[in-house]
């Protein structure tokens, strides 16, 4: 009986220490590009707040958020804990086209934010309150592609599909300015960040965070610092932060 309880209190020590290292391991890693993305933040001169969204590889799905703003001494610092996002179902790529399910990688200005209910308080970015007649149009062959657009319910569509802008996961978003200047037929359209379902369900192409994240965020961001966000993995994030 003796020699069995040792030896299942050598397999809980032995376990223990394993996922302590392996929490070590992955504090480690956060703080490694926490610290990298600081340094590289410098050589962006015209922007003072930075959300960096990162996935492993380029097949990944999960990946995290950091948000970074410029202090008054010059230098940028970590604004928010990390947050765990999602993106598309496929991936990320410097080369999206419509409908592959992949986030576009890639250095980005915010739009307007959005949502089906109020602006939160305290927020100052620009805010619009969506309708049922809000769509996103995300037919390539429409003269309307990758625009939001607001219909009179009587009046015939002229597009063959379009995102519904009043939905539960548009309860808050804001708008990723991907492929809106200039716009080209069949490059990717739609492109927000949003509220995810959860932690374990990708999106069709856009970022997604937790309500309370989203809400954070949206409240943090400010008009006057110019807010970008930069997507992709490690690889190709230390390859765009230049300008």
């Amino acid at each position: 009986m003796k020699k069995f309880l040792c030896m299942f209190f050598s397999i809980l020590t032995l376990g223990w220490l394993q996922i302590s290292h392996q929490a070590t391991h992955v504090e480690a890693d956060e703080n490694y590009y926490k610290n990298q993305w600081e340094a590289k933040l410098n050589t962006l001169h015209t922007k003072r707040q930075v959300i960096i969204v990162t996935v492993p590889t380029v097949r990944s799905y999960k990946g995290k958020l950091y948000s970074y703003e410029k202090m008054a001494d010059g230098n940028w610092k970590e604004a928010m804990p990390v947050m765990k996002a999602v993106i598309g179902k496929t991936g990320v790529s410097s080369r999206k086209i419509e409908g592959d399910g992949k986030s576009p990688a890639g250095k980005f200005m915010f739009g307007t934010s959005f949502g089906s209910t109020s602006k939160p308080s305290g927020m100052t970015w620009p805010f619009k309150k969506t309708t049922i007649n809000d769509y996103w149009v995300d037919d390539s062959s429409s003269s309307l592609y990758n625009r939001w657009v607001t219909v009179n319910p009587t009046t015939k569509k002229t597009w063959r599909s379009a995102e519904k802008l009043l939905h539960p996961l548009y309860k808050y978003a804001t708008v990723i300015r991907y492929n809106d200047d200039p716009i080209v037929k069949g490059k990717g359209s739609a492109i927000f960040m949003h509220i995810w379902k959860n932690e374990n369900s990708p999106t069709l192409g856009c970022v997604a965070i937790s309500e309370t994240n989203i809400v954070k965020v949206l409240r943090w961001m400010n008009s006057s610092k110019r807010p970008i966000i930069i997507i992709g993995t490690e690889a190709q994030i230390a390859g765009m932060i230049k300008n």
